[in-house]
């Protein structure tokens, strides 16, 4: 049985939700740690998702996991009723409503900071009445105009991440001179959007798209140079968890990695990202990668150490002099 749960029909529980525990809450983005990389909980409530298969197809199991990752220490869980893997079908907005909000309402109750991963600002908007507190869009160049209009209205955080095409064409859009150079200036066009709408600064997070219109050697080039991305000066947010790129690099007998089985490199990204200074993950498996955050904030925080140290030094020699 479920240990952040009990039973439909057992003890006091008489209904299929679980119930809840209580965790201190975050209750706000403001809140969010600042000693380390924040780390958000993927939560796919859809039957097509790439990673795990529709496990949490059903507002009962979605919650579930939910609860599990939030009481697992996630810092944000970020649910989403569309997959977003190259192939895709688009969702209708009704049936991606019905498969999310429930999920939304019921994890904000229990005190998590949800996230609304969404193309659609009608979706979004409900998400944000329900209790979301931010909003994840992949859309990219293709934003709709109602979605900036409402992120400047509700001046609510909002990732905006690089992405060409839909799901359908984007593995067909990966030509780059330079893919460092035009992620950042393709991000930087659409982010001009958000702020003449009177959109802050301080409400937009960036994606550099890892394997969204890039093919591996490309998302190794931005894995590689993320400090040309946080210097935008916007957070950055980094989503690595179980994609292809990691499954080509641990093929063995000529098989890529599945999907679970790339956990152990998403969270070795996770501590490289997290060691470059950026401001949080996307993961599946919160646990390692929550580890590797921390691993990575006590080594800047041991380089910060030493140059304060030689830089007191420094200054007690000038002073003797």
């Amino acid at each position: 049985m479920d240990s952040l749960a009990a039973g439909p029909g057992t003890g006091p529980a008489t209904s299929p939700l679980p119930v809840l525990r209580a965790r201190k809450s975050v209750a706000s983005f403001a809140a969010l740690p600042k000693h380390r990389a924040v780390v958000m909980g993927i939560l796919n409530c859809t039957p097509d998702s790439f990673s795990d298969g529709g496990e949490y197809n059903s507002t009962e199991t979605a919650i579930a996991h939910g609860l599990r990752m939030f009481y697992g220490g996630a810092d944000i869980i970020d649910v989403g009723g569309e997959s977003t893997r190259p192939g895709a079908q688009e969702v209708d907005e009704l049936e991606e409503q019905r498969r999310i909000l429930p999920v939304i309402s019921t994890l904000a109750k229990a005190g998590a900071l949800v996230s609304v991963d969404t193309r659609h600002a009608t979706t979004a908007a409900l998400a944000l009445d329900a209790g979301a507190g931010l909003i994840n869009d992949v859309s990219g160049a293709r934003v709709h105009p109602d979605m900036i209009a409402l992120i400047a209205q509700r001046q609510v955080p909002y990732v905006l991440m690089h992405s060409r095409g839909d799901s359908r064409s984007m593995d067909s859009l990966t030509q780059y001179a330079d893919v460092v150079a035009e992620v950042v200036q393709e991000l930087s066009a659409v982010r001009e959007k958000f702020y003449a709408a009177g959109v802050t600064p301080e409400n937009i997070i960036l994606d550099p798209g890892i394997g969204f219109s890039k093919n591996a050697e490309q998302n190794w080039e931005l894995l590689a140079n993320l400090d040309v991305v946080t210097a935008m000066g916007n957070k950055v947010l980094l989503g690595t968890s179980r994609k292809r790129f990691l499954g080509s690099l641990l093929t063995s007998a000529g098989k890529a990695a599945a999907p679970k089985e790339r956990d152990d490199a998403t969270s070795a990204t996770t501590a490289l990202a997290a060691a470059q200074g950026i401001w949080g993950v996307r993961v599946h498996d919160v646990g390692a990668s929550l580890d590797a955050a921390k691993v990575a904030a006590r080594l800047l925080a041991g380089k910060r150490s030493r140059a304060a140290r030689l830089e007191a030094t420094q200054l007690t020699d000038a002073g003797s002099q």
